[in-house]
């Protein structure tokens, strides 16, 4: 009887072996999936660059066209504009992004979690708040400025060109966007990678 314990000891040893072996496995599994999932994000970042380079060829195309017909004034507003338009883009997909991770981190806080952490993170989603406000004040100024340069645009460039001028505008911005979420993506693919890499004991990959 007195060899019972022992007996029970060693079974509870192997099956934590087995737990630890099935944990391994897991996140083995996991770096695999997870490498593939980047793998692709990577494949379409490349495709999206290659839409950015072909509708900034576009966008160069009317601007030498624009140039052409139009007074060195009105050609500054428009290049003005256009550079505006990346910028102000750019700008609220940082600040969304920000204040989307201030927010999850406020969620995530467990109920015992320091004061002062959270009146920090509550200072900082309020300053976040009212910048992205201001960018979205920015973004219809500029939407303002586009209906004006379009208009400018319509009195100098043909129906054909004209189109290629609003597709350039659309798409600029869509891809801007798309650019930036993919980059996101690719980054928090990258930093869980490399935290179960870590947990493994594996040494970290330019993956």
């Amino acid at each position: 009887m007195k060899e019972l314990p022992e007996v029970a000891e060693g079974s509870s040893e192997e099956e934590e072996e087995e737990v630890d072996r099935e944990l391994v496995e897991k996140k083995l599994q996991l770096v695999e999936s997870l490498s593939r999932k980047l793998a692709v994000l990577r494949e379409a970042q490349r495709g999206l660059q290659e839409d950015i380079s072909a509708n900034g060829a576009l966008g160069e195309e009317v601007a030498a066209q624009l140039q052409a017909l139009c007074t060195p004034g009105e050609f500054d507003k428009y290049r003005l504009f256009v550079g505006d338009l990346d910028k102000v883009v750019n700008l609220l997909l940082s600040l969304s992004g920000r204040l989307a991770r201030v927010e999850n981190a406020l969620s995530g806080l467990g109920p015992h979690a320091a004061a002062e952490d959270e009146l920090a993170l509550r200072e900082k989603q309020r300053l976040l708040a009212a910048q992205l406000e201001d960018a979205k004040e920015l973004r219809e100024h500029v939407g303002r400025r586009e209906e004006a340069v379009g208009a400018m645009v319509a009195r100098y460039l043909p129906p054909e060109q004209l189109q290629d001028y609003r597709h350039f505008v659309k798409m600029k911005s869509a891809l801007t966007a798309e650019q930036r979420e993919l980059e996101e993506k690719i980054k928090l693919g990258q930093e869980q990678l490399r935290c179960l890499r870590e947990s493994l004991g594996q040494a970290p990959t330019g993956h």
